[in-house]
């Protein structure tokens, strides 16, 4: 069945191709000198705190592995592992199909400090779910305290449909936990056995995976313009469904889907200072994270050659 192995990957150029579209249809009438201007007007004060928060969401994101390494009871040195889930996530996050990805990656370093395939299956896995359980635990936080976010994307109000949405997702939560603290049969994820993380674990995840998401979409509230902008909170809703999209449909980075759809949800805005905020982040969440980690992985591999 040779065709699922290209499956994903046409999907992800097709997602592509059709977001860049789109995207110049809505961009049309800006020009490169018109995006130049919208960066130049950010203040330095906003280019300081996006760097920072992007600091923050990688740091987050070392705390995925860390907690899945906890739970397998695995043992490896603290830098190591925060070295490879910042490559690991630096490059799965411009390949596109980041669980794939990073899987291979993960498996790559992580088999020189002893773990097996099965061991990497696993934390895999619960750092897709320390993922999952983060966007859905926040996203649950702002249909119910921010309902109108569902306005800017459907064009009409649905506060009450918006509302017990999100209490659905934390109910959703609230099953998980109660799942770990019943100690229920193990989850079966693609032919593995998940066990339930034990409550400590599972604290560790409902506060390190939202933190996570709070940083990666303050890189992008620091760098928006002052006019008409509708607040942290609304932006944090518009980045989630963002980011949700953009990873579903494996297009690699994100490229093109990702801005057509926070456009779309900050439509009120102009275009020119959220696509520069847009390019911010793609700047400090991905370009120089990517840059970052290939160098890392150089290191590596040249320091494996020279042990062989």
């Amino acid at each position: 069945m040779n065709w699922k192995r290209y499956f994903w990957p046409v999907v992800g150029i097709a997602a592509v191709i059709f977001s860049l579209l789109l995207l110049w249809h809505e961009l049309r009438g800006i020009s490169l000198d018109d995006v130049w201007d919208g960066i130049s007007a950010i203040p330095a004060r906003g280019w300081l705190l996006a760097a920072l928060c992007s600091v923050i969401a990688y740091a987050s994101l070392a705390g995925y592995d860390h907690i899945a390494l906890l739970h397998i009871g695995k043992r490896v040195s603290w830098l190591f592992v925060t070295l490879c889930s910042f490559t690991t996530y630096a490059l799965s996050h411009n390949i596109g199909g980041s669980v794939f990805s990073g899987a291979v990656i993960r498996y790559r370093a992580y088999g020189t400090r002893g773990l097996t395939g099965q061991d990497v299956g696993i934390l895999v896995a619960i750092c897709w779910i320390t993922f999952v359980l983060s966007s859905v635990l926040v996203g649950g936080f702002v249909l119910v305290f921010e309902p109108e976010i569902i306005d800017r994307f459907s064009g009409a109000p649905h506060h009450g449909l918006a509302i017990i949405a999100g209490i659905a997702l934390l109910m959703l939560v609230g099953a998980y936990i109660f799942g770990s603290w019943l100690h229920l049969n193990p989850l079966k994820i693609a032919g593995l056995q998940v066990h339930y993380p034990a409550l400590p674990i599972v604290a560790r995840q409902l506060l390190i995976g939202p933190i996570e998401l709070l940083a990666a979409a303050a890189i992008i509230f620091f760098a928006l313009p002052a006019a008409h902008n509708p607040g942290y909170f609304v932006v944090l809703g518009v980045f989630l469904v963002s980011f949700s999209i953009a990873q579903i449909s494996h297009a690699p980075g994100g490229l093109g889907v990702f801005e057509v759809v926070f456009l779309a949800g900050l439509s009120d805005m102009d275009p020119v200072g959220v696509l520069a905020a847009l390019l911010v982040f793609r700047l400090f969440y991905l370009i120089v994270p990517l840059i970052l980690g290939l160098g890392i992985v150089l290191f590596f591999e040249r320091s494996q050659f020279g042990r062989t």
